[in-house]
């Protein structure tokens, strides 16, 4: 019996799986922060114990493990596996890969090697590979890089409009009532002030508003469609980049903005925009932990093809709460 390691590393946990080639979960592991940009050695920690835990209940030793992925929110670019390749090989898994989270997302979200992934969490990204296995990033650097959205954008936005609309140079909007009451302001003026006096961040939990009063509120919505459009526009880049404008593919929506049952304000004008490129493209809600798609992945890497029998027991151990977000966001 072969047995694999998958690790989720992201910005406010790391979890750490065993499982048999058939897909059967034999330990987890669970622990703090794994992205190395917020401390390299922190995460180092956090990944150690993670794997210790999950290989404790497992009741294996790490020679015992066939092959390991890290998954890792923060692996990008070369120069953020200068700093990983060192770090990792010195927790004593010798098989192992390391891939941004984004990658792990994708796998854990479809039945197939290849496909695209979208994530719209506290930020955006998107990740696609092909048949061919040639993959590209698109985005995940925030909006001076080119993105737009997730929740850091979209409570500013929120913030933004509520202004707007109070000094008369946009259009009235719920939002003036909920976002200063969510604040705990009696008035637009009082949070004004206070925020510029403060020099204040704005606070990610105002993006919940957008999807509260948007049923009822153009301002909102139009936040909202701005959102689903520019994830597709990400989308849609990464399929013509790889040549996957006729294949069959999965694009796994991945993040609280996607997963919730709001995202009816978003996934639509994502379609608008993909559809047309890629008409054998399938929207598809993350619902199992991304740490799934870690495990997949290092049972491919040993040159096994995935049984049905994994996927299906994987999917039943790993199930999310759509309320869940779809696991790790960066």
């Amino acid at each position: 019996m072969n047995y694999y390691l998958g690790v989720d590393g992201g910005g406010s946990k790391t979890l750490a799986v065993v499982c048999d080639e058939r897909g059967v979960i034999l330990g987890r592991g669970h622990s703090g922060c794994g992205n190395h940009q917020s401390g390299a050695e922190p995460a180092k920690a956090n990944i150690r114990e993670a794997v210790e835990g999950a290989l404790a209940q497992a009741g294996l030793k790490r020679g015992e493990i066939a092959f390991t992925v890290y998954g890792l929110a923060g692996a990008d670019r070369e120069a953020d596996f200068r700093v990983l390749r060192p770090m990792l090989a010195d927790l004593g898994l010798a098989a192992h890969d390391i891939v941004c989270d984004t990658v792990i997302g994708l796998r854990a979200g479809t039945r197939q090697p290849d496909g695209v992934v979208l994530v719209c969490g506290s930020g955006t990204n998107c990740y696609g590979i092909n048949k061919r296995g040639e993959s590209f990033q698109c985005g995940g650097f925030g909006y001076p890089y080119g993105d737009f959205g997730g929740g850091t954008d979209l409570a500013v936005e929120a913030f933004r409009s509520v202004i707007r609309a109070w000094e008369g140079r946009g259009e009235p909007t719920l939002l003036t009532e909920a976002v200063p009451a969510s604040l705990g302001y009696a008035s637009v003026e009082a949070m004004f002030h206070d925020f510029l006096d403060r020099d204040a961040r704005i606070p990610r939990h105002l993006a919940k508003l957008l999807f509260e009063v948007a049923d009822r509120d153009e301002v909102a919505r139009r936040i909202l469609r701005r959102q689903g459009r520019e994830l597709g526009l990400s989308a849609e880049a990464t399929i013509r980049r790889l040549g996957m404008e006729g294949d069959a593919f999965d694009l796994v929506l991945v993040g609280s903005v996607l997963t919730r049952g709001e995202s009816r304000f978003v996934a639509p004008y994502i379609e608008e925009v993909v559809l047309p490129t890629a008409p054998g493209c399938g929207l598809r809600v993350l619902t199992i932990e991304p740490v799934g798609g870690a495990l997949l992945l290092a049972m491919e890497r040993t040159g096994r093809e995935v049984p049905a029998e994994a996927y299906d027991n994987l999917s039943r151990a790993l199930a999310v709460n759509a309320a869940d977000g779809g696991g790790n966001e960066e």
